[in-house]
């Protein structure tokens, strides 16, 4: 390790990097499950799949935060005789961890997008859906940001990389207004198969 008297040198960038990192991660889980929350009021109201798919990511994205920020936390251990390079690759293992909790979550909203073309169930409150599906737009473009920002700045592609996930969610939140729209116009196909 780099050894220094001067002050200034005495934070260590990697410690200071991880902070930033978990800082963003907390407040990526605070603002995805204040999001999912809200959807899952709207899903149990109306009963739609489609923004229930929506919701299962949105809870996915947020419980991502958990295995990123452990890889945040290992990854500060210094270097020793066993990992003689540190802990740095933590995140590589954090990031199968992000693709095992997102390949449930799109089962479990598949299956139940399958089930309801299956048994079709009406969709009400059409409005509080477009506006649960904005809301998971608007929370998910956020925290996309806040990520990709700071995971650029710490030089972390894990972090960018969750962002750039939740960026993608957040346009399926749009296509859940697609699906809201088709249910208005009489296609009660239109909920599940977004859903799906």
């Amino acid at each position: 390790a780099p050894h220094s008297h001067d002050s200034a040198d005495k934070v260590d960038s990697a410690l200071e990097s991880s902070r930033e990192g978990l800082r963003a991660l907390w407040l990526s889980l605070g603002g995805l499950g204040i999001t999912a929350l809200l959807q899952a009021v709207v899903v149990v109201w109306s009963g739609s799949v489609a923004l229930l798919g929506d919701t299962l990511h949105n809870i996915a994205d947020a419980l991502t935060a958990l295995p990123l920020a452990l890889a945040f936390i290992v990854g500060r251990r210094p270097a020793n005789r066993r990992y003689t390079y540190g802990y740095v690759r933590a995140e590589d293992l954090a990031g199968i961890a992000i693709v095992a909790v997102i390949a449930i979550s799109a089962i479990v909203a598949g299956y139940e997008a399958v089930e309801r073309l299956i048994h079709p169930h009406p969709v009400s409150h059409l409005g509080a859906v477009a506006a649960a599906a904005i809301v998971g737009f608007l929370g998910n473009e956020a925290v996309a940001r806040l990520r990709i920002s700071v995971g650029r700045r710490i030089g972390s592609a894990a972090l960018v990389a969750d962002g750039l996930h939740a960026r993608t969610d957040g346009f399926t939140s749009l296509a859940v207004l697609v699906g809201a729209g088709g249910v208005a116009v009489g296609w009660s196909w239109a909920d599940p198969a977004i859903g799906l």
